[in-house]
């Protein structure tokens, strides 16, 4: 006999709430989080649900991004992590994966790996969080760095992380975002870089962190990051639920 309880799964809802975030920030582009399997949701399943209407995913590491590749997932895929060794960047090439560059040995291998393709690149700062992404006073020297390489695509986007944009009267997200405007590089036009900032929780309730990309993720499953609630989070609809047999 079969086990009772299951884990049911409304992709329905998952769309709903990907849709609710497009339309909390209607200039920006939507890729949605689908690491650790989808926040334990099913990487593959969420990830064919959305494939219609993102432009691209993210996950933390090359292993979950092939495993999507595997499942015909065509969209770029961004690792949120960027590469472990310096093999990963050639194998990022292959595979159309988008890398993230958060510390000098990984600004190294890409500028070091011998490329037939161009591959785009996604640029950390530390703004606040004390945790991943190149200290604003350094931000320009890798951007810089990036732009003159053969192997980096033009379009460089410059992202952060926010460290509690879930606690509402905390000031240090206004801090964050004012600390990021500060610190982006130039090109030689008066022109900014394209930029990512928006979690979860900033798409719900910071407008004034919006930017080219926004990456929703724990949102996406109906959850709200929030202790109190919050009008745009209780527009939220769970996507799992369970069921059982007493």
């Amino acid at each position: 006999m079969s086990r009772p309880t299951a884990a049911i799964i409304d992709l329905q809802a998952l769309r709903h709430n990907y849709k609710l975030a497009e339309s909390l920030a209607p200039d920006s582009q939507t890729i949605p989080m689908v690491k650790a399997n989808a926040y334990g949701h099913g990487a593959i399943e969420v990830a064919t649900a959305l494939a219609s209407m993102a432009p691209a995913f993210g996950v933390a590491c090359i292993e979950e991004a092939i495993a999507l590749r595997d499942a015909n997932i065509s969209q770029p895929i961004l690792l949120l992590e960027g590469t472990f060794t310096a093999d990963e960047v050639t194998q990022a090439e292959h595979h159309n994966l988008w890398l993230m560059v958060e510390n000098q040995p990984q600004l190294d291998a890409i500028l070091a790996a011998d490329l037939s393709h161009q591959i785009k690149v996604w640029l950390g700062v530390d703004t606040g969080m004390h945790r991943l992404g190149f200290q604003p006073e350094d931000l320009a020297a890798a951007y810089s760095a990036l732009k003159a390489s053969r192997n980096v695509h033009d379009e460089i986007v410059v992202t952060s992380h926010f460290a509690c944009a879930d606690d509402l009267n905390n000031s240090a997200t206004s801090q964050q975002i004012a600390t990021f405007d500060n610190s982006l590089p130039r090109d030689s036009t008066p022109a900014r870089p394209m930029t990512s900032l928006a979690n979860s929780a900033a798409i719900l309730a910071w407008p004034e962190a919006q930017r080219d990309w926004q990456r929703p993720g724990y949102m996406l499953y109906g959850n709200s990051p929030f202790a109190e609630p919050q009008a745009n989070a209780d527009q939220l609809q769970p996507v799992m639920s369970f069921e059982s047999a007493v």
